[in-house]
């Protein structure tokens, strides 16, 4: 039997693809809001659909239910430089999300939370492994 005439499972439930791919987001992070450092509860379009951006792992962040609702559809770095709660280190994790660098964002998110010890550890990510971003 040959790989390509195998039947995945997520052939079968293209959901269930999903739900990997919104999964991996948060554990990427540790389950924290990528804006303000809470639990993350859901994900956020950094440029909103609204306005033509698309569900991709560069454009989705892991965000807290009171930031992804009061972002709404503004622009990501507009709406959090007016936020008290801004971090230029988030700031930039967010832009190194987006350009496509997840290693570079996590470093800077672990600068911005050095004293995370109740909360789970936000990973590495070692340099001999292959992360391939996906759309969702």
């Amino acid at each position: 039997m040959h790989n390509r005439d195998a039947v995945f499972l997520e052939d079968l439930c293209p959901k269930l693809r999903v739900r990997r791919w919104r999964q991996s987001l948060h554990s990427f992070t540790g389950k924290s809001c990528i804006f303000c450092g809470k639990p993350s509860e859901s994900i956020d379009h950094v440029v909103p659909q609204s306005r033509g951006g698309l569900s991709i792992t560069e454009n989705c962040v892991p965000a807290c239910l009171s930031c992804n609702g009061d972002k709404s559809d503004t622009e990501a770095f507009d709406w959090y430089r007016r936020q008290r709660f801004y971090d230029p280190r988030r700031a930039m994790a967010i832009r190194a999300w987006m350009d496509g660098d997840l290693r570079l964002a996590l470093r800077l998110l672990q600068w911005a939370q050095p004293n995370n010890s109740n909360k789970e550890k936000i990973p590495s990510i070692s340099t001999d492994q292959d992360w391939t971003l996906q759309a969702a």
